[in-house]
């Protein structure tokens, strides 16, 4: 058997295919074969029988596979000349390294990787290698094999004998992918075993995101943590309200952010710039607050309103704005990685998750204070209520903790109900508390003071939880789940239609159909397709009543009772096995009841160690209540939603000044822990924390407190003494001008154009679709609609189904949020495929078709159809220069090309090159 350690060996025998003369290499002849081939590709057989023919391969014939296997780098089973040329590439008798393909440039492989980014290394690859590699492939191996180190970025970068394990953004040229992912026993790694599909594909999306990596090769020595001495860290220590200091300028400041702002300013010696005009400052306004551009008439009422506070007036219009809930919504859902398929690699429809997004909206709205918004996604089932709406919301709610992505295909059920409350508690960690404690259920915490007890402390609670997320069992679906069956009375929407009797007989005959099916049918495996369809459809029934209304079901979380339950019986696993205990223990089924979690010894499913009781992060409880009864899921609820939670205000008030700023007081939103980065102005941080707070936490009021600040009225522009001490605005000496999010510049798109609909939907298309695989087409009778990506849907980008690995395009092109992760920032990027949608995609095309409508409405003068463009466009009239310029490109728009074009196609040219602009791309 062939392994990485005889790689060399492999090459070397390659090499044997070239002669040498005069020490020069003479033409590859498997050169002259491949383009004697057809299509220029050499076939695995054809490249068999050469290399048997060669000096090295009649020496060592069983090594051909091998070597052929690494020279198809598209793992197509063919050769071309590009990978045949390396076989060429000789220097002083040796083979170079197999060429890895560097990042382009401006991919931003090269930059330093996001906070989501090292999360996910710290989490899923790290792991990984740990457990499957570094046996052979680091610095503790008995023996280095293939020269490979996969313990460092270096090393794993550089690669061993056959070149880079990873390239960067190509997995499919990256050694270590391709060496998991085969199937030859020559090549294929680990030796003992292919790793967990789910493994692979982590490992798959970590190369395409770049292979973030944050090892710097050198060795850390082992410390035992000390929780005590971790609590005088600045962010674990309670926030304190400080005075606003004294300013030189003190007619600048209108408040007292802007003098916490200037203080810091005037200590490095220098000056904000000047503030914004009326024009921008509306514009900006209303795109942060409400994602959506003003109107010219609303841009012309703030320009001339001669009151003494036009600002005020129009912060609090928007505050009040449903579309207020609907901008900042999409901000918290990016948090809590909100999704209506389970991602991974069996990708399953949860038709109930938009009742989560508009229960986010609708507390946005409504100023729910925002300690209450946490323990409601938290514990809000153990929070009762008499009124069956808020009782309803509250179990929705906790839909935070069910709509993460899973892998319904894993068997081992213990080994599932652990991703799960990993998951669980990453989410409720990194959008709370901004710390990772997630990275402490292999070991202790790399940077923070999280020992893996604490780890294992929270995965009590969460294994001690049902997570309600309704699949059925499927072909590819080994893990179904129930739903919350919310309240009669809530008043609260179904998103389909009544079952009709004609129906419920419909489905009652094909469940009959399929049923016999499976007593006909003689091969057990053949009835695997014939049983999911049989669940499905019951599950379908299940969902109506006796009469056909539709019941409201809800994702969520609820407890598991104290006996036996969790899962099993209808809707879940079946009834309990035969020999099962309650509580947690060995086998493929996880826990049953309430129950403290063991630690399981560097993550590993079979090996459990000491039981440890459930409970908090030692570092931020110096005095823990122990938990006596229930998951302790409420308890954790109101520790995170405490005043005393040193974390929590913090956090929330960094998202909301990052969201404002386009970065945050705290750089690293997701990490306040060690390895994140210091706060640049920690008084003001911790003030508006303190004030949060005492306002009864009320977002809107921090929000309002923000943009009524001089500081965010400040102009875009830019000023050479400040960018060359402070080059990345930290201290906030101007307004930073950003592009806006994929959803702002749809959304824009729709308004600018007439055709938004502004009239929020009542479920959306995965409701629409059913349960099932996310790519199985709609179940009849329950409604028709625009499908998931479907470019005629206008309605707000908030609205639009989001399916995980499969996100609609305008959102996905322009960086919207990776539904599997905790997104709190989002990258920019720029590249070729978005200028190509905003000239070529059918959504801007028909954009930019009604916009032009909208110009050819009022007039039939060029010049005045340009400035009614503009207003459109840019909410502002066209100078002189534009108005000339734009005037010219529709006389020659119009007469050019194939011959002359109608007056609907020439404007429609003109408004697609407006809403393609850098000035209606960007916010300043």
């Amino acid at each position: 058997m062939i392994r990485a350690a005889k790689v060399a060996a492999l090459f070397a025998a390659a090499v044997g295919l070239v002669g040498v003369a005069g020490g020069q290499p003479e033409p590859n002849p498997l050169l002259k074969l491949a383009k004697a081939a057809k299509d220029g590709k050499l076939s695995q057989d054809d490249f068999l029988k050469a290399f048997a023919k060669s000096p090295k391969g009649k020496e060592n014939p069983a090594v051909g596979k091998a070597v052929f296997s690494r020279l198809d780098a598209n793992m197509d089973g063919f050769l071309t000349a590009d990978e045949l040329k390396v076989l060429g590439d000789k220097k002083g008798g040796k083979l170079e390294k197999a060429p890895g393909k560097a990042p382009p440039a401006g991919s931003g492989f090269n930059d330093a990787p996001t906070a989501e980014q090292l999360a996910f290394f710290e989490k899923k690859v790290r792991p990984a290698l740990v457990e499957h590699c570094y046996k052979c492939h680091s610095e503790t191996a008995e023996k280095l094999r293939g020269g490979l180190a996969l313990d460092t970025r270096a090393g794993t970068r550089a690669g061993g004998d056959t070149g880079p394990a990873v390239v960067p953004g190509s997995p499919e040229r990256s050694l270590l992918v391709r060496a998991i992912r085969s199937t030859d026993q020559a090549t294929a790694m680990p030796p003992k075993g292919k790793l967990p599909e789910s493994v692979i594909a982590d490992l798959e999306a970590w190369v395409k995101m770049g292979a973030p990596d944050p090892r710097d090769g050198q060795k850390v020595a082992r410390q035992e943590i000390d929780v005590v001495k971790g609590r005088q860290f600045w962010s674990f220590q309670p926030p304190k309200m400080h005075l606003a200091p004294l300013v030189k300028d003190a007619a600048w400041p209108r408040t007292d952010v802007d003098r916490f702002l200037l203080a810091a300013l005037e200590a490095k010696g220098l000056h904000p710039v000047g503030d914004a005009d009326r024009r921008t400052l509306i514009r900006r306004v209303y795109l942060d607050l409400t994602g959506l551009p003003p109107t010219a008439e609303e841009v012309e009422a703030f320009a001339s309103d001669t009151d003494a506070k036009p600002f005020v007036k129009v912060v609090d219009h928007l505050l009040a704005s449903p579309r207020f809930g609907e901008r900042w919504g999409r901000h918290w859902l990016d948090v809590a990685r909100y999704a209506e398929t389970s991602g991974k690699t069996a990708n399953f429809n949860f038709p109930h998750a938009w009742r989560y997004r508009d229960y986010v909206i609708a507390a946005l709205n409504a100023d729910k204070p925002y300690d209450v918004f946490v323990k409601e996604q938290i514990a809000g089932d153990l929070m009762p209520s008499a009124d069956p709406k808020v009782q309803a919301e509250r179990l929705i709610a906790t839909g935070f903790l069910a709509i993460g992505p899973k892998a319904l295909n894993e068997r081992n059920g213990l080994q599932y109900e652990l991703d799960v409350a990993d998951e669980q508690i990453d989410v409720t960690t990194q959008a709370f508390l901004g710390i990772t404690a997630a990275c402490a259920r292999c070991h202790d915490h790399k940077f923070d003071p999280i020992p893996q007890r604490d780890y294992y402390a929270l995965a009590g609670i969460f294994r001690s939880t049902e997570t309600c997320y309704g699949t059925v069992r499927f072909v590819q679906s080994q893990r179904p789940s129930a739903l919350l069956e919310l309240p009669k009375g809530c008043g609260l929407p179904a998103a389909v239609e009544p079952l009709s009797a004609a129906g419920r007989a419909a489905t009652e005959k094909t469940i009959a159909d399929f049923t016999q099916r499976m007593k006909d049918t003689k091969e057990p495996i053949n009835n695997i397709f014939n049983a999911a369809q049989v669940a499905l459809n019951k599950s379908k029934l299940d969902s109506f009543d006796a009469d056909g209304a539709p019941k409201l079901l809800a994702m969520g979380a609820r407890e598991k009772p104290a006996g036996f339950g969790g899962g099993f019986g209808p809707g879940g696993f079946g009834p309990q096995p035969k020999g099962m205990k309650g509580g947690f223990g060995p086998g493929l089924f996880g826990s049953r009841t309430v129950a403290d979690s063991p630690l399981y010894i560097r993550g590993e499913v079979d090996k459990p160690g000491e039981v440890v009781p459930r409970g908090f992060l030692q570092v931020l409880t110096p005095s823990p209540k122990p938990i006596r009864a229930g998951s302790g899921r409420k308890e954790l609820a109101e520790w995170v939603a405490s005043k005393d939670n040193p974390l929590t205000a913090r956090v929330m008030v960094n998202r909301v000044w990052l969201n404002l700023f386009g970065q945050g007081l705290v750089p690293t939103p997701d990490n306040f822990g060690v390895a994140g980065r210091a706060p640049t102005n920690p008084a003001l941080l911790d003030t508006l924390a303190v004030s949060f707070m005492d306002d009864g936490w009320s977002v809107k009021r921090l929000i309002r407190r923000i943009v009524l600040s001089r500081a965010y009225q400040l102009d875009s522009r830019t000023d050479a003494k400040n960018a060359e001490a402070d080059p990345d605005n930290a201290l906030v000496w101007r307004m930073s001008p950003r592009r806006l999010d994929a959803e702002a510049l749809r959304d824009s798109m729709l308004a600018a154009s007439g055709l938004l609909n502004l009239t929020p939907p009542v479920g959306s298309a995965v409701a629409q679709a059913g349960e099932g695989p996310s790519n199985r087409p709609r179940l009849g009778g329950l409604g028709a609609g625009p499908g998931p990506n479907d470019p005629r849907d206008n309605r707000r980008s908030v609205y639009l189904p989001v399916v995980r690995d499969n996100l609609p395009e305008a959102l996905e092109l322009f960086d919207g949020a990776d539904p599997s992760l905790v997104v709190s920032e989002r990258p920019t990027t720029t590249v070729p495929a978005q200028g190509l949608f905003m000239l070529n995609s059918p959504f801007a095309l028909r954009v930019a078709d009604a916009a032009a409508e909208r110009v050819l409405k009022g007039t039939t003068a060029d010049s005045e159809r340009v400035r009614a463009a503009y207003q459109i466009a840019y909410s502002r009239t066209p100078t002189d220069a534009e108005l000339t310029t734009a005037t010219r490109f529709v006389e020659q728009y119009r007469s050019g090309g194939r011959g002359p074009r109608g007056e609907r196609e020439t404007w429609s040219a003109l408004m697609q090159a407006l809403l393609a602009s850098a000035e209606f791309q960007y916010r300043k």
